[in-house]
């Protein structure tokens, strides 16, 4: 299905489609798009130009809007083209946020325009529609982990042997995965390839996204649940943005995506040849990305890399 229109009719992810398939003549496409460091940014994502005012990613603070508080601080950020895009998109197609957010992480965001119909939070584990969490998924999703994966006690157990003083916390997100913050400087060379060695022979998948190193069940994955939304809505066509290696999933799903130049992604020079590449980085990028999606929801247009 990779870079072309889909029939849909479930995930070759292995979870379960719980409810009858939804028929929708003419339904819009789904636009699945990644959160942190794609369509928002931090405080330190935004940035990357170097200091330099006139770099291609240089941002006047003006141009910025904060959809995002945390204890009353701003936390993230869109442009003012960004937020237009987005509005633009959503009145054209059905746009999904897809995160490894837990539900209450995800809560904070004010997605402009509005909560949207869908939403997939825990890296896939939580399919909120109309903001509420549908329990249905969330059982589907659980059986496959159960079959797939060792229990997430086991690789808590396991991840403690191996922490240090580099590690700045160790948490537990919506008990389905965990995730370790970490000090980048001091943090031993051999920790992620000996930790993704050890979690892939158990069913697991490790992904470095900045500080964060996360270890994921190989079943919980966004890319089932964008699938569960294209056939819920009805939707044939799918396009998609993301940054990090648990974007990979939908980003290949899709028949048209991009992702940015900075992340997990670009750090591996992943790429397809539908998926395109923004020119700019830290939050010009966001802009840049859903401006190409937005030109891509005519299918005759042709993406280019």
């Amino acid at each position: 299905m990779t870079g072309s229109d889909l029939t849909v009719g479930g995930t070759d992810r292995g979870v379960p489609v719980p409810t009858a398939a939804a028929t929708v003549a003419g339904a819009p496409p789904v636009v699945a798009l990644d959160l942190d460091r794609t369509l928002i940014y931090s405080r330190t994502a935004i940035d990357r130009s170097g200091g330099d005012p006139t770099a291609q990613g240089a941002v006047d603070p003006a141009d910025l809007r904060c959809v995002e508080e945390l204890d009353g601080a701003e936390q993230s950020f869109m442009t003012v083209g960004a937020i237009g895009h987005l509005l633009d998109l959503r009145e054209r197609a059905t746009v999904v946020p897809t995160t490894t957010r837990t539900p209450a992480q995800f809560e904070r965001v004010r997605v402009p325009g509005g909560p949207t119909r869908y939403a997939v939070t825990s890296n896939g584990g939580r399919l909120l529609v109309d903001g509420v969490d549908d329990q249905d998924w969330h059982r589907s999703v659980r059986t496959v982990l159960a079959e797939r994966s060792a229990p997430l006690d086991e690789v808590v157990a396991e991840l403690d042997t191996r922490l240090g003083g580099w590690t700045r916390s160790r948490r537990i997100a919506d008990d389905l995965f965990c995730y370790l913050v970490v000090d980048l400087a001091t943090m031993p060379d051999d920790f992620l390839p000996h930790w993704s060695a050890w979690c892939g022979a158990h069913g697991w998948a490790v992904s470095r996204q900045g500080r964060k190193v996360y270890a994921l069940p190989v079943g919980l994955t966004k890319d089932a649940a964008v699938t569960e939304v294209l056939r819920r809505t009805g939707a044939t066509r799918l396009l998609a943005a993301g940054d990090g290696s648990l974007d990979a999933g939908m980003l290949s799903l899709a028949a048209a995506a991009i992702r940015p130049p900075h992340g997990e992604l670009a750090e591996s020079d992943w790429r397809r040849p539908h998926v395109a590449v923004a020119t700019a980085a830290g939050i010009r990028a966001g802009e840049e990305m859903l401006g190409w999606l937005l030109a891509r929801l005519d299918p005759d247009v042709v993406p280019t890399s």
